[in-house]
């Protein structure tokens, strides 16, 4: 740890900042310790802090007055606080104004100095000064940001929270409807914070079979159970140290709601047959396209489970609220549709056909916009696409309940036709004896696009 990285902290019961500073100094930090929010305010006047420290109660205020100040006066500085054992209200409330994270009393010492040195990645190896603009214009996220495609101020907005979530530890629920991009947000936030360089675990909790999701979210020992052969780490081992993705979190069944609300809010597991919990230090981000408010109303998804994961919602938009962003998506999703297929050239857009894409109503948003530029691509015949390659009386279903991470939906009238199309090519290329060229003028179409289609349906 580098010494010149400078840390405060403030508790009012000297055995506390003994320990403390002690703990610290031993990781090669320099410390200096106050006593009150008077003693606090003083040094964080005259020093440059890479991390802050806060008990709640303090004699002359609260420890959350401090978080607030620090958060508007000194934004780069990630500050913790020091809460009751089973306070998760107050941990939760701290993590809405502000806090980077929390410990508990008593304090473990080994989670101390992980949460420490997670939010001192945040700083980097040198402190950064509050006078160097520099450092501040040349943040690596901008280039990272740009994933979140489009100019509309929905998504503006949406790249600052980002931003901002990536500086804190506050358990994040992600909502949107069905192709919004949730999955990107959630990864971006990982990316940009002080956890980029360790595991980034997305896991489909509507995938899961309700018998397994003990075992795979947990672990398990050898001989816990019939099949189990061997000691398996769990979803938040696996994550140890980096962010859990809770995708489709709505779909938990209320058993596993419980167990889960345990893991998060004591940061350890318990592994099916192990006798003894293991320290866990994960980052929980959470995801639903169904709203979770109502479950809670009627009794589906437990009130205390959406206090702890809903600490700060990030909702992503729909295309709807950006259709401005459209004809930008368009064209980088052409670019890479093309480039995939290793097509000779992009096709453009007609300005018709392009209006129409604007104009859709997307209820896949993102995802669908995707698959309806690929299903264009195959049709398209010339240089640019047409209204009628869209295709767009097509009704496209999106993400089913049983779909796997990171799986596109599949649409039952698009998969009847592709498989008609996959046949006729087929027979096409028998009929000519694998000649391509001869296969393309039986089927009437040029040999670009004959060759399109061969690579979108993997046939060689």
């Amino acid at each position: 740890m580098n010494e010149q990285h400078h840390v405060l902290i403030i508790d009012d019961e000297p055995d506390i900042r003994e320990l403390l500073d002690l703990t610290l100094s031993r990781m090669g930090l320099r410390v200096t310790a106050a006593e009150d929010l008077g003693a606090a305010r003083h040094a964080l006047l005259e020093n440059d802090f890479s991390f802050c420290l806060t008990d709640m109660r303090l004699p002359d205020g609260n420890g959350l007055d401090l978080v607030r100040e620090i958060s508007e006066r000194f934004p780069e500085l990630p500050t913790a606080v020091i809460t009751a054992h089973g306070k998760v209200e107050d941990a939760v409330h701290a993590l809405k104004i502000g806090a980077f994270d929390f410990v508990s009393k008593p304090v473990d010492l080994d989670v101390l100095r992980k949460l420490v040195n997670t939010a001192l990645k945040l700083r980097g190896d040198e402190p950064e000064t509050k006078t160097d603009e520099a450092a501040q214009t040349a943040r690596p996220d901008t280039g990272k940001l740009k994933r979140l495609i489009g100019i509309s101020p929905a998504i503006e907005k949406t790249r600052m929270m980002i931003r901002k979530l990536s500086r804190s530890q506050a358990p994040v629920l992600i909502s949107g409807e069905s192709g919004s991009g949730k999955e990107l947000a959630a990864r971006l936030i990982h990316e940009l914070g002080p956890r980029a360089d360790l595991p980034f675990v997305p896991v489909n909790c509507g995938a899961i079979p309700t018998e397994l999701m003990e075992s795979e979210f947990f672990g398990h020992r050898r001989g816990s159970f019939t099949g189990a052969n061997a000691d398996k780490e769990g979803l938040f081992q696996v994550a140890d140290g980096g962010t859990l993705m809770l995708d489709e979190v709505a779909d938990l069944p209320l058993h596993m709601q419980v167990k889960l609300l345990r893991a998060i809010q004591e940061k350890a597991v318990r592994p099916i047959g192990a006798r003894e919990e293991v320290l866990v230090d994960v980052r929980i981000v959470s995801a639903s396209h169904q709203p979770l408010k109502p479950l809670v109303e009627s009794g589906k998804f437990r009130s205390d489970l959406f206090f702890r994961l809903n600490v700060i919602e990030l909702p992503m938009p729909g295309l709807r609220e950006r259709q401005e962003d459209i004809p930008i998506l368009a064209d980088h999703f052409l670019a890479e549709i093309t480039d995939d297929w290793e097509a000779e050239m992009v096709p453009s857009i007609s300005p018709v056909a392009m209006s129409a894409l604007t104009a859709h109503d997307y209820t896949g948003n993102v995802r669908e916009l995707v698959n309806i530029l690929q299903r264009a691509v195959t049709m398209c015949e010339g240089s640019e696409i047409q209204v009628e390659d869209l295709m767009l009386e097509q009704v496209t279903v999106s993400e089913p309940r049983d779909a796997t991470p990171g799986r596109d939906a599949d649409q039952s009238l698009d998969t009847y036709i592709e498989d008609i199309e996959k046949k006729m090519l087929e027979d096409a290329l028998k009929k000519a004896r694998y000649n391509k060229t001869r296969a393309a003028e039986l089927l009437g179409i040029s040999f670009r696009s004959f060759r399109y289609k061969l690579k979108k349906f993997g046939i060689d």
